[in-house]
């Protein structure tokens, strides 16, 4: 089936910093016509954040109905919102780590479609090095094919680029998985000293009550005479 003429102009307009649909990337999702599904993604602080969505209809022919999209961070601050759209995408640097959640609705008043079922949404979070623009790179650091290297050298110094960036964030990665590692050992010797000294506690509570009940039914006893 040959895809038409107004869902190519949406693929082109979404294929900014790569495309829309890569085999792994991209995530296909069903919007329900009433209430809202949404997506998470676990994200670290400080990372550039593009999320590209597109509304399409069951038959994969055109744009489906409107959607209206938000995307919300970890304490439930709303960092995108738009609505009454078939596709756009969302751009942000997050500021804290956690559970970014993107959620999805069917617009209520939709003015080119008519809905009569669930539509299908492709979602695709694009983060650190895949969200950034390389064609901008390369022209802000002049790497271009001069006269006397042939057009391949450009390929060849934008992927060195991409190399030592992907080499950069998996060292950042790595220091962040040794923080959290540090960050967490603190909290288990902590917990475990806590939790020594309680029952160093009980232990005493434990021992000083037995000695004042032995002492008590000793009282007890002699002067019942018992004893």
């Amino acid at each position: 089936m040959a895809i038409s003429p107004v869902l190519f102009i949406g693929l082109i307009c979404l294929a900014g910093g790569g495309s829309l649909f890569p085999a792994v990337e991209a995530i296909w999702l069903t919007v329900p016509t009433s209430g809202e599904r949404c997506v998470y993604e676990d994200i670290q602080a400080n990372v550039v954040v593009v999320l590209d969505y597109i509304c399409i209809d069951e038959a994969f022919t055109q744009l489906g109905p409107t959607l209206d999209v938000r995307v919300t961070s970890p304490y439930g601050k709303e960092l995108y919102k738009i609505a009454n759209v078939t596709h756009g995408q969302a751009a942000f640097t997050t500021s804290e780590s956690g559970t970014f959640l993107a959620c999805l609705a069917m617009h209520h008043d939709q003015s080119h479609h008519s809905v009569n079922n669930s539509v299908i949404v492709s979602l695709d979070w694009k983060m650190g090095i895949r969200a950034k623009d390389w064609d901008s790179v390369a022209k802000k650091e002049k790497i271009e094919a001069s006269p006397s290297f042939p057009i391949h050298i450009y390929g060849v110094e934008l992927e060195i680029r991409k190399s030592t960036e992907y080499a950069s964030a998996i060292r950042a990665n790595i220091l962040y998985l040794r923080i959290r590692e540090a960050y967490m050992r603190e909290i288990n010797e902590k917990t475990n000293q806590r939790v020594a000294q309680l029952a160093l506690m009980s232990f005493g509570v434990a021992f000083g009550v037995s000695i004042i009940q032995v002492w008590h039914l000793k009282r007890f006893f002699l002067k019942k005479k018992l004893l």
